[in-house]
């Protein structure tokens, strides 16, 4: 983690608020101190920058797709309608539009990735293929290099892992208590 790395024997990001703050490091002396803020800080800026860079991942994914409301788009969307079947509702523009990305701005983690995941759980071993041709022949119209199938499989399988580590990251508190808890008992 970056800036627990800042927390070294230094204390970089006690000794940043305590400038900014314009507090004594061990204030107050008893209780919650400078450090203490660092240390609290450091912990919530490194949960939400995961999280926050998993959903803007999920986002960046599909703004390398052809565009809704294009030709491109409309041509697109229609054949990977037609490759997916009913699963690409889950993530097809007239189902999701706008509120499907809205909510990554909203921090609703968990909506977008059971779509994505959804969408891809749904998917028989020929359908698969068939999306990561459509996807691929997308991608391979805009600036990447390579075969289109290979582009297309590429991104099926970085929307999955990013679509699955959101969905693990909003579980992970919970998890990781009752871990620590079990592992510490055994």
């Amino acid at each position: 983690m970056i800036v627990r790395h800042f927390l070294g024997k230094d204390d970089e990001l006690a000794r940043h608020l305590v400038q900014e703050l314009n507090t004594p490091l061990d204030w107050p002396e008893e209780g919650l101190s400078t450090g203490h803020v660092a240390r609290i800080s450091s912990a919530a800026a490194c949960d939400v920058s995961y999280d926050q860079a998993a959903n803007g991942h999920l986002a960046d994914l599909f703004a390398a797709l052809p565009l809704p409301g294009t030709p491109d788009g409309a041509e697109f969307w229609r054949s990977l309608g037609q490759a997916g079947g009913d699963a690409a509702l889950y993530i097809g523009p007239g189902n999701a539009g706008g509120p499907f990305f809205e909510r990554i701005l909203e921090s609703n983690e968990g909506g977008i990735a059971d779509r994505v995941l959804s969408f891809l759980g749904e998917l028989s071993d020929q359908q698969r293929d068939a999306v990561a041709d459509v996807l691929g022949d997308a991608l391979a119209r805009d600036t990447f290099t390579g075969g289109s199938r290979y582009l297309g499989r590429l991104w099926l399988r970085d929307a999955e892992t990013s679509a699955w580590h959101v969905l693990l990251a909003s579980r992970r508190t919970d998890d990781r208590t009752r871990f620590l808890e079990a592992w510490g008992n055994a």
